[in-house]
């Protein structure tokens, strides 16, 4: 914002000093660029029909950060500050990371490769990958460390291509792709494959619910393996997918991208003051508004990451967690949007008077972080997040974090849309907000077929 008192050179404490607040300084910056990928290759409800009918291909090389660990004590590290379990753990392996604060509240997650001895990789938004690096240049660990930004913010190339595919028949295309035969791997395990004479990774993975793959090589092979890879799709009607259907498997598959890193909390003061806000900003958006930023805060319980905190070891925020694995006070779901209701709001601009926040489908979003309030007769129970038009469902769906007393199936509750009336968003027009009546679903919302 142009009249902003802080700049991208200062560190996020002094940022927040010159804001006023970690909310002032956070709350209706809008969304940046996320990816080199055009918003549509084809159509994204071509696109989405993909993922659900034939096979689609997703280029994920320019929005994700890239964490490189390597050094003797690179497994304390993750043990210390990660809720998983290492004890399995062998090169080839990946698993979900996730990392919490002392207080037991989330601070980011990402995906994570055993890549040989001593050697990690891992994939994901930065608010993990910071508080890990910090505590490499902090703390007393035989590690080296290095982030390699989004591409798409630092103007680099990326380090590696990073292509997926999914739908019903993705593994037949990746059988024709491959050179020789597809590594015989269990879900998340990764090995060594060659493509059209390009060797690469392979992840057995899977999006929106539907069999699929990951691989990744080196960055300037990607155009080759790419071409490789729809040349063999094409029999199977292969879809590449835009920015926009890309990032809607989210509301059918129960993940929640980004929401506030709890980096804000008390005892996080010295974190502060090392991390650069241009490395750790994210901004805050719908109709959700308190000034006080630990509303904004989840725990890793909360955000459906229940059955992988594992007590067997001490890690950063064990103590805060124990008692809320047994017995949450929030769990997240799926909400299920009135058709009635959403057809409303675009109704809205072919009437007199004042008109509800302008849709954008199928992934309607002003802010990096978005927290729409939910209510049950007008009282706040909690707020929703990510939100997408899924077209093989015909339904607007979002994921939310609600208490667990109206997170059963069927429950009917009250989603406020638009922004409040002080929004400052150069994202988002002038409008009036409106209730939308919505439907407690289970997430994730799909039959898991992977």
């Amino acid at each position: 914002m142009s009249d902003r008192a802080w700049s991208f050179s200062d560190s996020m404490a002094e940022a927040v000093e010159k804001a006023g607040s970690p909310v002032e300084l956070t709350r209706d910056l809008g969304v940046g660029e996320f990816t080199k990928v055009p918003d549509e290759i084809t159509n994204w409800i071509e696109e989405q029909r993909s993922w659900r009918e034939s096979v689609a291909f997703a280029d994920q090389s320019y929005h994700m950060t890239d964490h490189y660990v390597e050094g003797p004590d690179a497994l304390d590290l993750y043990k210390d500050f990660a809720v998983n379990s290492f004890e399995n753990t062998e090169p080839g392996k990946a698993k979900q990371l996730v990392v919490a604060n002392p207080n037991g509240n989330y601070i980011g997650d990402a995906i994570w490769f055993h890549l040989d001895d001593e050697k990690f990789l891992s994939v994901g938004s930065r608010p993990a990958h910071n508080w890990l690096q910090y505590q490499i240049e902090t703390g007393d660990y035989d590690v080296d460390g290095h982030i390699q930004g989004r591409p798409v913010q630092t103007g680099d190339d990326p380090n590696n291509f990073r292509f997926q595919v999914q739908g019903p028949e993705a593994i037949k295309v990746m059988e024709e792709a491959v050179d020789g035969d597809i590594p015989d791997l269990g879900f998340f395990n990764f090995g060594d494959i060659s493509i059209d004479g390009v060797d690469a990774k392979l992840l057995r993975h899977g999006m929106a619910g539907e069999p699929g793959f990951e691989f990744w090589g080196d960055y300037e092979d990607g155009e080759a393996v790419k071409q490789a890879v729809m040349d063999a799709g094409e029999e199977y009607d292969i879809k590449a997918l835009g920015a926009e259907s890309y990032q809607t498997p989210n509301a059918i598959l129960g993940w929640i991208p980004l929401v506030v890193p709890a980096i804000f909390d008390e005892g996080m003061e010295d974190y502060l003051e090392w991390l650069s806000v241009g490395d750790g900003l994210l901004s805050i958006g719908g109709s959700f508004d308190s000034d006080d930023i630990t509303d904004y805060f989840f725990t890793p319980v909360e955000l459906g990451y229940g059955h992988i905190v594992n007590f067997d070891h001490d890690f950063v925020g064990a103590e805060a967690l124990k008692d809320e694995v047994e017995d949450p006070d929030r769990k997240k779901v799926t909400l299920v949007w009135d058709d009635e209701d959403v057809v409303d709001i675009f109704a809205s601009l072919f009437s007199e008077g004042e008109t509800y926040q302008f849709m954008d489908f199928p992934h309607p979003r002003s802010a990096a972080c978005p927290y729409d309030e939910v209510l049950v007769d007008g009282e706040h129970v909690g707020v929703s997040t990510d939100k997408s038009y899924i077209y093989n469902e015909r339904e607007f769906l979002s994921l939310a974090v609600i208490d667990t007393e109206y997170a059963e199936p069927g429950t009917e509750v009250t989603l406020v849309w638009g922004e409040p009336e002080d929004n400052d968003n150069k994202r988002v027009e002038r409008h009036a907000q409106k209730e939308v009546t919505a439907t407690v679903a289970n997430a994730p919302y799909s039959e898991d077929k992977r």
